[in-house]
């Protein structure tokens, strides 16, 4: 018998909170499916062409956008990731002493705290953004699905290369 995968177990209808919650709740799900049972040398192996797109750098990399977006964007919060002009892809280099998991738990307390700051948000409030006007709780939660989607197929595609694994 198949174990029922739980990142199926989302609303296919109801109010548009829910829904863009759940869809993007798949994607982070999807990423800490596709990073677990990686030892830390494959969590680190780059297997493309980029040397920065490794398994353990993107769950960094996403841990970070999880911030920016929510806490910075949102919030006004000082943006706290290590990356810098002189370093722009820092949020990807992963620390010698940074494990897999570590990073995957990371990545999941910085979720649970976008949560919370979403959960007390209208989907209509708007903040000030760089110099683009303003952005709406609505579009970073849009945004947020496609970048952690974009992000989850190439996880999808490294983790393959590495052990062979498939699947949604």
């Amino acid at each position: 018998m198949t174990t029922p995968d739980p990142r199926f177990d989302f609303r296919m209808t109801g109010p548009e909170r829910a829904q863009l919650a759940d869809f993007l709740d798949f994607q982070r799900a999807t990423i800490v499916y596709k990073s677990t049972g990686l030892t830390d040398e494959q969590a680190r192996r780059s297997v493309l062409p980029s040397p920065l797109t490794t398994v353990a750098g993107i769950v960094k990399h996403l841990r970070w956008v999880e911030a920016y977006w929510f806490e910075s964007v949102l919030l006004g919060k000082p943006d706290a990731a290590p990356y810098s002009d002189a370093d722009p892809d820092a949020d990807w280099r992963v620390g010698t002493g940074e494990t897999i998991s570590g990073l995957l738990n990371d990545y999941a307390a910085q979720c649970e705290v976008s949560r919370g700051i979403v959960a007390d948000l209208d989907l209509d409030h708007e903040v000030p953004f760089r110099d683009k006007g303003t952005v709406s709780v609505r579009w970073v939660l849009i945004h947020m699905v496609e970048e952690t989607g974009r992000h989850a197929g190439h996880v999808d595609v490294v983790r393959e290369l590495l052990d062979g694994l498939t699947g949604e």
